[in-house]
Parts: C-alpha cells; structure tokens; sequence
C-alpha cells in the first residue's frame, strides 16, 4: 500500500475491515518520515483504532480469525 498505507488503514478499521501493518508494506510513520521500527508503525495503528472505538485482535486472537496452527478453536 506504500505512502497510503494509513489513509487506507483508518478507513478499513472505520468500515469494520481488518488491517495489517508493517515495514514490509510501508516505511513511512507520515509524510516524509521514516518509521523506526514495525512497532512504530503498530502503535499508530492501534491509537487509530482506539479513537474509532475498535479492538485490536491479539496474536491469538489473529490465529482463530485467519485459522492458523496454534489456534485452540481450529481443527486440521
């Protein structure tokens, strides 16, 4: 999602979505700023998501919703 990355995040938390974030996707904190770490960019994420009235998902949480091994809730 490169400089949109944010932008696209807020509107997808707004609508009800899941995001995702990190350097791998962006390198930008905001306009002409680099991040420092995928942390950065997390805890961006996150306050975002507070001031919309959202939960973040925990890694745990990720698992079940994406139905990956670790998850309790899964059969495979």
């Amino acid at each position: 999602m490169g400089a949109a990355e944010i932008n696209l995040s807020t509107m997808a938390i707004h609508m009800g979505g899941h995001v995702r974030v990190g350097l791998e996707d962006n390198i930008y904190i905001s306009r002409g700023k680099l991040a420092c770490s995928n942390a950065e960019l997390v805890e961006k994420i996150v306050h975002l998501a507070a001031m919309l009235n959202r939960d973040v998902a925990t890694p745990d949480d990720a698992r079940r919703i994406l139905k990956l091994k670790g998850s309790d809730k899964v059969n495979f």
